[in-house]
C-alpha cells in the first residue's frame, strides 16, 4: 500500500513534532535533555524499534520528522511502511547515529506511532468485518485535538475513508441545525445558496424525517441510531424515491455489530471509535 501525504498533512506534521519536542525539552534545544548528557556526545549506536503486539502500522513520516528537527543525521532503515499489517515482535525500523539524539527523540517518535497505529489498527479490524459488503467505513470529527489530519491519515492506512475534514468542506445538518434553521427543507435550501458545490448531508432520527430530507434533495442522509431492521426500511424508502440519496449509518456501532448494519443496506458507516476509543500500540526501542 502506498499512501501519499498531502501538503496540508506535511505542514501539520512539522508543527506537531515541533510542539511535541518543545513539550519534552522546554524549548527546541536537544541539549536540554539532561539525561542524554550522561552519554558521550561522540557515541554512536544502532537501535531497533519493534511492535509488542499485532497491529496495522502508521507513523513513518512522524518519526522521520522527529529526528530531522533534532538536527543530527540519523540513518533510518525501514522494514515496514504505513498500512502494513505487523505481527508481534516484528521489526519496524533500525536507527543508527548519535546515541544522544536517538534517546532524546525516542519518546516523541513512539508517541505518534503508537497513537496513529492504534487508529489504523482499529480501522483495519472494522473494515475487515464489512469487506464482503459494498459499505464504506468513514471516520468522524471526534479526533484528538491537534491530530485531525494525522488521525484521518491513519484511518486511510487502515483501509477506511475520510468523512469531511472539518466544518468548512461539507454540510452536515444535524438536529440542532434543523431546529435553528426552521426545518429540514429550509436548511437544505439555504445550504445550496451558501455553497452550491458542497455536499449536503442531513441527519434524521426517523423515516418521516428521512422523507423530508429526500424531498429537500439531500445528497447524503445519516440514519442516527437506526437498528438493522429500521435501516432496511429506510433503504426501501430511499430506493423508491425519485432522487435517492446515499445512506450513512451512525451511532452505537461496535466491532460485533458493524456487519449487521452494513448488510442492512447503507452506503457508509461512520464511527468515532476509530479515533477516540483507541488504545496505544505497545512499541519498544532498544539499543543493540
Amino acid at each position: 500500500m502506498t499512501i501519499t501525504l498531502s501538503p496540508e498533512l506535511k505542514n501539520s506534521i512539522t508543527k506537531q513534532i515541533e510542539l511535541a519536542l518543545f513539550e519534552d525539552l522546554n524549548g527546541l534545544d536537544a541539549n536540554n535533555d539532561i539525561t542524554a548528557q550522561l552519554i558521550p556526545v561522540e557515541q554512536s549506536v544502532s537501535a531497533h524499534i519493534i511492535t509488542r503486539e499485532d497491529c496495522t502500522f502508521c507513523g513513518q513520516a512522524w518519526l522521520i520528522e522527529t529526528f530531522k528537527q533534532l538536527g543530527d543525521q540519523i540513518d533510518i532503515q525501514w522494514a515496514v511502511k504505513d498500512g502494513d499489517k505487523l505481527a508481534v515482535n516484528q521489526l519496524i525500523c533500525t536507527l543508527t547515529g548519535s546515541a544522544r539524539t536517538i534517546l532524546t527523540g525516542e519518546r516523541t517518535a513512539l508517541n505518534f506511532i503508537q497513537t496513529l497505529s492504534a487508529t489504523a489498527t482499529a480501522t483495519a479490524l472494522y473494515v475487515d468485518k464489512i469487506k464482503h459488503t459494498h459499505t464504506k467505513l468513514l471516520d468522524t470529527r471526534k479526533t484528538i485535538p491537534g491530530m485531525r489530519l494525522a488521525q484521518k491519515y491513519a484511518v486511510t492506512c487502515g483501509g477506511g475513508v475520510n468523512h469531511r475534514v472539518g466544518l468548512y468542506d461539507a454540510f452536515l445538518i444535524k438536529e440542532n441545525h434543523i431546529t435553528a434553521a426552521g426545518g429540514i427543507d429550509k436548511a437544505v435550501t439555504q445550504a445550496r445558496k451558501i455553497a452550491p458545490g458542497k455536499a449536503v448531508e442531513v441527519e434524521v432520527e426517523n423515516n418521516a424525517e428521512l422523507q423530508l430530507a429526500l424531498d429537500a434533495g439531500a445528497d447524503i442522509i445519516m440514519l442516527d441510531n437506526y437498528s438493522p431492521v429500521q435501516i432496511a426500511e429506510a433503504a426501501a424508502i430511499n430506493n423508491a424515491s425519485n432522487k435517492p440519496a446515499k445512506l450513512e449509518m451512525s451511532g452505537n456501532i461496535t466491532i460485533n455489530t458493524i456487519a449487521d448494519y452494513a448488510q442492512a443496506g447503507v452506503d457508509f458507516i461512520s464511527s468515532g471509535a476509530l479515533t477516540k476509543h483507541i488504545q496505544a500500540i505497545d512499541l519498544s526501542l532498544r539499543i543493540k
